[in-house]
């Protein structure tokens, strides 16, 4: 299937390991002109050199934490360069934990790196996207919209606030040419997941393997994902193939999640 990507550009935020790294990929193998961005400027140098090298890729160093400055370069470097056809928000996910223990500061830090930061590179890129009558924002969140996860309160929090940002800026933008989607991931091998899965072998008193073993029971595909897998949905949601799919939450979690 010709995705007709050739030639759009894409920033891909958290784009220096897991499911962020694998969508710069797929990305740049449809023929998109990739732009990276995370925090740490070593990690997407070397990002940058995997993608190929016969397209105009790029990065931008900034932190998440502070949206003032993020919403500074990104529109700095859309006047030196160009605008975006395609912003896939991904964020790190909050620490876990009880929601009934979390503190305020862990609620705001979430809600500034997640919600905050996916709304201003939205009004920053939108603009361009108008313009060009094509738009594609893919959020990547969590399947907890969708039936919230035991140990992650916060996360489950910010992640619905998300997905209702998304669904209602979706209704906005649709007449433009614009579509905006959540991919939900299920339990995907990454760094995070590693995480995940050493505290929970902590708290139940179990070797890692048996945690994992144990979490990926309760997949019907009985396997965690790989990033890639995930990172194939972004990129059909990115393309001219998808643009009558607007406002929905993609499951990419192997059957995991209960509800339809």
């Amino acid at each position: 299937m010709d995705l007709k990507l050739n030639n759009k550009k894409a920033l891909v935020c958290g784009s220096t390991q897991g499911i962020g790294k694998a969508t710069a990929l797929a990305l740049a193998e449809e023929g998109v002109n990739v732009t990276l961005i995370a925090r740490n400027e070593e990690k997407l140098k070397a990002v940058l050199a995997e993608l190929p090298k016969h397209r105009n890729h790029n990065y931008i160093v900034a932190d998440f934490s502070n949206p003032e400055d993020l919403k500074a370069k990104v529109s700095e470097y859309i006047l030196k360069n160009h605008g975006f056809h395609i912003l896939v928000n991904n964020t790190g996910g909050p620490a876990g934990g009880p929601v009934f223990s979390a503190n305020l500061d862990e609620f705001q830090n979430a809600f500034t790196q997640h919600l905050k930061c996916n709304h201003i590179l939205a009004q920053t890129l939108v603009p361009f996207m108008k313009s060009e009558n094509y738009g594609r924002i893919i959020n990547v969140i969590s399947t907890s919209v969708k039936q919230p996860l035991d140990g992650l309160g916060v996360s489950n929090t910010i992640r619905g606030a998300v997905a209702n940002w998304s669904k209602t800026l979706a209704n906005e933008l649709g007449q433009f040419g614009i579509t905006v989607n959540n991919v939900l991931p299920g339990a995907t091998s990454t760094e995070r997941l590693s995480q995940i899965i050493k505290n929970k072998a902590s708290k139940t008193n179990q070797t890692e393997d048996a945690a994992a073993q144990a979490m990926q029971n309760t997949v019907p595909a009985k396997r965690f994902a790989k990033p890639e897998e995930t990172a194939d949905a972004i990129t059909f949601l990115a393309s001219e193939r998808a643009s009558y799919i607007n406002g929905i939450n993609l499951p990419v979690d192997g059957g995991r999640t209960k509800s339809l």
